[in-house]
C-alpha cells in the first residue's frame, strides 16, 4: 500500500471511495435518512473532486494498492483535515491511521501548528485514539452530529 498525492485522473475512483464509505460505513451517522445521506453525497462527484484535487490551498492524498484507490484524505493549509475515508473492503488494515499521520505531516510542512477536524460518530473513537481532543458535539453541514476535534502538531 502506498500513500501519494491525488491526481486529476483519480477523481472517479476517489468519488467511489467516498460514496461507498459514507453509504456503507457511516450508517450510524446518517441513519439511512435520505435527506442527510443525499446532502452528504451531493458534492461527491468526479467534477467536484477534480476541483478539490486542483485546489492549491490543500492537498488530497490517496492510498493505493496497484491501480486501486483504497482510501482518500484531504488537508487544508490551515491544518484542517477535510477528508479521511476508506473503502469498506479495505477497513481494519491500518490505512486510515497511516493516512491521518501523512495528513498531519503535510499540514505541519505547510506551517500548521495544529490539526483539526469534524469527526463522525463512526470515527470518533479512532480520532480519540490518534490523540485528538474533542469539543462539544454539534450538528454538521449535512445534518448529522459531528464531533469537533483538534491536536497539536
Amino acid at each position: 500500500m502506498e500513500i501519494r498525492k491525488a491526481k486529476l485522473e483519480d477523481a472517479a475512483a476517489i468519488c467511489e471511495v467516498l460514496r461507498q464509505s459514507v453509504t456503507n460505513l457511516c450508517g450510524g451517522d446518517h441513519k439511512n435518512d435520505p435527506a442527510i445521506l443525499g446532502a452528504w453525497l451531493d458534492n461527491k462527484t468526479p467534477e467536484t473532486l477534480r476541483s478539490w484535487i486542483a485546489d492549491s490551498s490543500s492537498q488530497m492524498l490517496v492510498a493505493t494498492e496497484g491501480d486501486n484507490v483504497l482510501a482518500v484524505g484531504g488537508v487544508m493549509d490551515t491544518g484542517e483535515i477535510t477528508l479521511n475515508y476508506v473503502l469498506p473492503s479495505a477497513r481494519m488494515r491500518g490505512i486510515s491511521k497511516r493516512m491521518v499521520q501523512e495528513l498531519e505531516v503535510r499540514a505541519k510542512e505547510r506551517g500548521a501548528k495544529a490539526s483539526f477536524l469534524n469527526s463522525t460518530g463512526t470515527a470518533r473513537r479512532f480520532y480519540l485514539a490518534m490523540g485528538y481532543a474533542e469539543q462539544e458535539p454539534k450538528t454538521g453541514m449535512f445534518g448529522a452530529v459531528v464531533y469537533p476535534m483538534s491536536k497539536s502538531l
